[in-house]
């Protein structure tokens, strides 16, 4: 039997490789992107309709306009620095927290998934950002999975490919599988290229340096 998926594409690394990982398995999969005011939204917005075209995959931008008037971080406020130092946890945490976003994310997709039949949802969490961002652990998408058995009646599953992976590990598995880099949004704030400063960049900056994949570092910075 044929399965059906969702995938949370957000236009970064996580999401894009993930969808690349898992594309094959599923038949039809509606990718869903969020806009909550974030400050690199136009550009995660632009990068996500393009691996969704892609990957030939429906596509559907979700407004959370509300969730920026609870939000006085860096993601979503200009007037306050992104975080530039990726080793200090707490830090970075609570720079750019976002008042539950995956949890809501995941609600929502929960809701697409119970109203039109998709069996799983697919997520991009993994090891590294589980390290500073407790819903990008195993735990967080177990949690998720024993609500969904009392508030859905479909009981989709949230499913993370790469759990387990650095951000080394995840830029390796997109070499090897020729999943497009190029066209991966990432940054903090937006723009045309990375800036190169921000936690997320330097995250992307490091591991496309550690596999060699200088082509992408040209492209992207």
């Amino acid at each position: 039997m044929v399965k059906n998926a969702l995938i949370l594409l957000s236009g970064g690394l996580d999401s894009l490789v993930s969808l690349g990982l898992v594309r094959k398995t599923y038949g039809s999969v509606l990718a869903l992107t969020f806009d909550y005011g974030q400050r690199a939204a136009r550009y995660e917005i632009e990068a996500a309709k393009k691996i969704a075209e892609k990957y030939s995959v429906l596509h559907q931008v979700v407004s959370l306009s509300w969730l920026k008037d609870i939000t006085n971080t860096a993601l979503v406020n200009d007037s306050i620095n992104v975080p530039t130092k990726i080793y200090d946890y707490n830090e970075s945490m609570e720079a750019v927290w976002v008042p539950n976003r995956n949890g809501l994310f995941l609600n929502i997709a929960g809701c697409f998934a119970d109203s039109e039949g998709y069996s799983d949802i697919i997520i991009g969490a993994n090891k590294e950002e589980g390290e500073t961002f407790s819903d990008n652990t195993q735990e967080f998408i177990d949690r998720v999975n024993s609500e969904f058995e009392y508030s859905t009646l479909k009981k989709p599953k949230v499913i993370a490919p790469l759990i387990n992976y650095s951000k080394n590990d995840i830029i390796k598995e997109a070499l090897e599988n020729n999943i497009p880099l190029e066209l991966v949004k990432s940054c903090y704030l937006g723009g045309d290229k990375h800036c190169g400063k921000c936690e997320s960049c330097q995250r992307l900056k490091r591991a496309l340096q550690y596999n060699g994949a200088e082509e992408y570092l040209r492209i992207l910075f």
